[in-house]
């Protein structure tokens, strides 16, 4: 360690820091753009000038490293008068606006003015102008007049999201950030740089304009989209959600959020929610209150349960529920006597093995440390952005990231080892893998012996190398039909390495629904087969099974006696018989498990719309009414509390493990012809997303294609464009065909989760493609 000294305080810094970072340590504040903590060091504001002992010129706390006895003065004359001179010059150009602009009380350059800003300007020249720039539709570039060249957004960009998609054009005062040419800003964490930016250069577009800063009142929350469970600060005007930032949380999200946190608030305001119990009498919704609804609702369950009996009932619900939502639900459908409840729509696995709760095996923290992962079947940087982000990080301090998967992507990060395949392919490619390490480890494989590729080799040879190795199960594999199977055989690579084993969980609460056992009992039906053995009665938990499922649901759904839907928004009106207002996660108090076992709790930040009731108030009433005892809880904690005990760490209830022998994974059968991958748009995953104006408008969101290997294109005659007829299963739709260099042959792209794909049905197997 070495030690200076900044302002008379003495404080020891690693070898290598720099000033600002002992700075920091003592907890002394210096004026700073350009720096930030968690990029790297630009040094091209000045702001951050001190005064060194023996050195003949003030010099930037950010860029100076630490030596032994260094004496800083971070507020003598010399360096408040170095820190003035600096601020004079950055508001040479700036633009006298701050009355209407957006970030007018939360600027850093406005606030530092205050302090190290004169009251009149010795500059007389004309100030520059900057054009302004599209960037798409979550970020605004209106005024880039404003721009400090800080560069905090363009090292964002290529350090923290991975891809450079702004730069700086231009010298001296003709200088100027912008996009590449007619390119807008697609990141998935790209709302991040609007934090970032210290003047009000980059704005949020959704939110432009809408409320001031110092209006707004602010409340914790917790993001109910990926398995990470970000922190966020929902941001409140007038009972109305107007914005939604990070809260910075080291162990988890850092201080960053993905845009899908960010702006999917916009559906919270939309014209699609639903704000009334609804009821159809003869073919017609009609509005009603509360007391009639459920009372139709409990009459309606007990008439099925006596006709048909509790096993014709059935419950799905998503893994965006909370952990309350899910435990009451089951307890009120077990009350009934029927064991049919499962949260996983899109597991097609009917394999259930007792007491497996998957995790990610391992803090998040822990999970940026690992020196070799294998990712076997993950979308990884739309799937789980964050996750990815330190993924990435951790590349640049020599991590080697290997992935097992049907679709080369770009994952923005270097890739050591690749086994690009079929999905039917997977097992067998997890088995070569098997072998070679059963061969370093001297054991036998429970397996016979297979021609074993190189990619295979290579990946075997990083897990056993290293100390902090890692096999991470994505969320292809839990939508796998095989899915029991490859775990088995990964479960097996990790015991005989002595490696890490988890899952990167799909949803906000995927790892509380196991908690909470909102799974089919003993004799009860998965999702899948809840929707091909058709029940009497549904129960819908803030689930849309045409997008939510990896089966055709609407043949079951449509033939059903009675289909009531608990949701924040409208929909299922063709097949629905009940709709029930409940509240999003800014309306309720609830828990959220994210996927490395930390149970999150939050409140409501506004009051709910209109007649919306927090769903665990709906399942509780509902409960009551149906006669089972156990429903009087007070408050969600209560439920809560009953569930977890008051624990919140709740890693040692996890188990990744599962009983089943490793058998037979050598006779795995191709599909014959081609054979589909599916993914799940990044704003096509759940309720909030899909009804985000603004994330609808992007990239990422833009209607599904059949994306095929060039050499098929080739061989059928066909360009980018062309509309091809895509079966399945005895069901067509019509799709536009891309070509995609990163699949295999024999294997179509086709996204799951969108209403143009959701007929089609099951998210793999055998799929037929011919010109339209």
């Amino acid at each position: 360690m070495v030690e200076i000294e900044i302002d008379g305080k003495k404080v020891e810094v690693p070898p290598g820091s720099m000033v600002m970072d002992a700075a920091n340590k003592l907890g002394t504040y210096i004026p700073h753009f350009c720096y930030h903590k968690k990029l790297s060091i630009a040094a091209s504001c000045r702001m951050c000038l001190v005064e060194v002992e023996k050195a003949p010129k003030p010099l930037p706390a950010c860029a100076t490293p630490v030596t032994a006895g260094m004496i800083v003065r971070s507020k003598s004359d010399k360096a408040v008068k170095a820190q003035k001179e600096v601020m004079e010059f950055l508001l040479i150009n700036h633009p006298l606006d701050c009355p209407i602009c957006d970030q007018g009380g939360e600027c850093q350059l406005q606030d530092l003015a205050v302090g190290y800003g004169k009251s009149s300007s010795r500059y007389e020249e004309e100030k520059r102008v900057v054009f302004h720039k599209n960037a798409g539709p979550l970020i605004s570039m209106e005024d880039m007049t404003r721009c400090i060249h800080c560069t905090r957004c363009v090292r964002f960009g290529q350090e923290i999201a991975g891809v450079m998609e702004l730069g700086m054009l231009g010298r001296g005062e003709h200088a100027e950030i912008t996009t590449f040419v007619g390119k807008t800003i697609d990141s998935e964490l790209s709302g991040n740089m609007i934090d970032i930016c210290p003047v009000g250069a980059l704005t949020s577009k959704p939110f432009r304009y809408s409320a001031r800063t110092w209006e707004l009142s602010r409340r914790k929350s917790v993001s109910p989209h990926d398995g990470l469970g970000s922190n966020l600060i929902v941001q409140v005007k007038n009972n109305k959600v107007m914005r939604v930032l990070p809260l910075e949380n080291e162990a988890v999200n850092e201080c960053w959020i993905t845009d899908k946190d960010r702006f999917s608030y916009e559906a919270l305001n939309s014209e699609q929610r639903l704000t009334k119990p609804m009821i159809k009498q003869g073919g017609q919704w009609q509005e009603t209150d509360w007391q009639t609804a459920l009372e139709y609702v409990a009459h309606g369950l007990k008439n099925i349960k006596h006709e048909h009996g509790a096993a014709a009932i059935g419950a799905l619900a998503t893994p965006h529920s909370t952990l309350e939502e899910l435990s009451l639900l089951q307890k009120v459908i077990r009350g009934m006597g029927s064991e049919n409840i499962d949260f996983r729509l899109r597991a097609s696995d009917d394999t259930v093995t007792t007491g497996f709760k998957p995790w990610l095996g391992m803090p998040i923290a822990e999970f940026a440390e690992l020196t070799n992962v294998l990712v076997i079947g993950s979308f990884l940087r739309k799937d789980h952005p964050l996750l990815a982000a330190r993924l990435r990080h951790s590349t640049k301090v020599g991590s080697k990231i290997s992935i097992l998967h049907a679709s080369d992507d770009d994952l923005l990060m270097p890739v050591a080892n690749k086994l690009i395949c079929a999905p039917s392919a997977w097992l067998s490619a997890l088995t070569e893998i098997m072998l070679v390490v059963a061969e370093a480890k001297g054991v036998t494989a429970p397996v016979a012996q297979i021609t074993i590729s190189d990619a295979a080799r290579a990946i075997a040879a990083d897990l056993l190398a290293g100390d902090k190795n890692a096999i991470m199960l994505g969320n292809a594999v839990t939508q796998h039909p095989q899915a029991t199977q490859l775990h088995a055989v990964a479960q097996w690579i990790a015991e005989q390495t002595g490696i890490k084993f988890g899952y990167l969980t799909e949803a906000a609460n995927t790892v509380g629904g196991y908690i909470a056992n909102a799974l089919p009992g003993q004799n009860g039906l998965n999702a899948q087969q809840m929707l091909t053995q058709a029940r009497k009665a549904y129960v819908l938990l803030n689930a849309d099974p045409l997008l939510d499922c990896a089966t055709d649901a609407r043949p079951a759904l449509e033939q059903a006696e009675m289909v009531i839907v608990l949701s924040a928004f409208k929909q299922a009106l063709d097949y629905a018989d009940v709709l029930l207002p409940i509240a999003p996660f800014t309306e309720t108090s609830g828990t959220f498990v994210n996927c490395e076992g930390r149970a999150q709790s939050f409140n409501g930040a506004v009051k709910p719309l209109g007649d919306t009731r927090p769903a665990w108030k709906v399942l509780r009433v509902l409960g009551n009414l149906l006669g089972i005892a156990g429903f009087d809880y007070e408050t969600s904690e209560s439920v809560r509390d009953e569930l977890l005990q008051k624990q919140t760490d709740l890693s040692s209830l996890l188990n990744n493990k599962i009983s089943l022998t490793v058998s037979g994974v050598d006779k795995v059968t191709p599909v014959a012809g081609f054979e589909r991958i599916s993914n799940v748009a990044i704003y096509s995953t759940d309720a909030l997303a899909r009804r985000s104006e603004a994330l609808q408008e992007t990239a990422d969101a833009k209607p599904p294609r059949a994306w095929m290997a060039a050499a098929h294109l080739t061989e059928m005659g066909l360009v980018d464009g062309d509309i091809v007829k895509v079966s399945q299963a005895g069901r067509s739709v019509l799709l536009p065909v891309s070509r995609d260099k990163g699949l295999p042959a024999g294997v179509v792209r086709v996204a799951a989760g969108h209403p143009v794909t959701a007929s089609l049905g099951a998210m793999f197997g055998q799929i037929t493609v011919e010109r339209a």
